[in-house]
């Protein structure tokens, strides 16, 4: 059950901490396997959330997800800025700096961000940064082109991405709208869309129509979050899983999603979330791309 924590003038719900069983998972994963998308949240008592959040994570730690790293086989992974820090990236950057060969990150920042200041988290690991689409309350199924390709001509000349948490559903035109973007975009859990919308969806057809011209990446990540079914296997997310590799398959990668904030009912085990790729991608040499080529051409390994 959700609880209600008073912190910082802000009553956002707590949120379920991840399970904390590490269990063995089945699959066998492969060198330089990579988690491509992670948050790292707190100790809040050091770095304090936005009062602006939605939700309230319990202290999910750099170690503790290094522990399920370990358990799980994967020697990579990608930290990706929580909304609850807003454009705060301090937490992000001290877990960078301490693991500079395994580790890369996803930031938020201002529009007008200078370029020492870019050059600044280059050098401390981070690869790109990430757009919030959904919480834009306000202007629901616009996106801020001018922002956006003022934001993208800065940050191309280092290699990096632009990462959006959008809803790909409400962007029928999303091909026509980020094809003229001079970086790659990146789109997690699977275009987030509600799989009972089906994937001839003209949103998420857009979203294939960029990948086959290798204008975009997909994250198989979080299929609760669009998945009709309350536990794994999700088999209803195996449809998008395999039309985005057939797009193209040099463009997808993989991520845990830890530690699943803002999940409401079941909390999966990440051993379980790892196994489902040996559905997802049954070829095992496919597999290894995604796992491991595909994140180091990405995020620069």
């Amino acid at each position: 059950m959700l609880k209600t924590l008073e912190s910082n003038h802000n009553n956002a719900p707590l949120c379920q901490a991840p399970d904390q069983v590490l269990k063995k998972p089945g699959l066998v994963v492969c060198k330089h396997a990579t988690d491509c998308h992670a948050h790292i949240c707190g100790p809040a008592a050091s770095y304090p959330y936005s009062e602006k959040r939605i939700y309230t994570p319990p202290d999910a730690l750099l170690a503790q997800y290094q522990t399920l790293l370990k358990h799980l086989g994967i020697e990579r992974a990608v930290l990706v800025q929580p909304s609850v820090y807003a454009k705060d990236n301090r937490a992000l950057l001290a877990a960078l700096k301490t693991d500079p060969n395994h580790l890369r990150g996803v930031a938020v920042v201002d529009w007008d961000i200078s370029e020492l200041e870019l050059e600044k988290m280059h050098l401390a690991g981070v690869r790109g940064v990430r757009c919030n689409i959904v919480d834009r309350a306000d202007a629901k199924g616009v996106l801020p082109i001018l922002k956006l390709r003022y934001l993208a001509d800065k940050i191309a000349p280092m290699g990096w991405h632009m990462e959006f948490l959008m809803h790909v559903n409400e962007f029928p035109d999303l091909d026509q709208i980020l094809r003229s973007l001079p970086v790659q975009v990146v789109f997690g859990h699977l275009g987030y869309l509600k799989t009972n919308l089906g994937i001839n969806d003209r949103g998420f057809q857009s979203l294939l129509s960029l990948m086959r011209e290798e204008r975009a990446w997909a994250k198989l990540t979080g299929p609760y979050r669009i998945s009709s079914h309350l536990r794994p296997p999700y088999s209803d997310t195996d449809p998008f899983a395999h039309a985005l590799l057939e797009a193209n398959s040099r463009q997808v990668v993989w991520g845990s999603d830890w530690p699943h904030v803002m999940v409401k009912d079941f909390m999966p085990n990440d051993a379980d979330l790892l196994d489902l790729l040996s559905t997802w991608v049954p070829d095992s040499q496919l597999r290894d791309q995604v796992l491991s080529s595909n994140p180091a051409r990405l995020y620069q390994f």
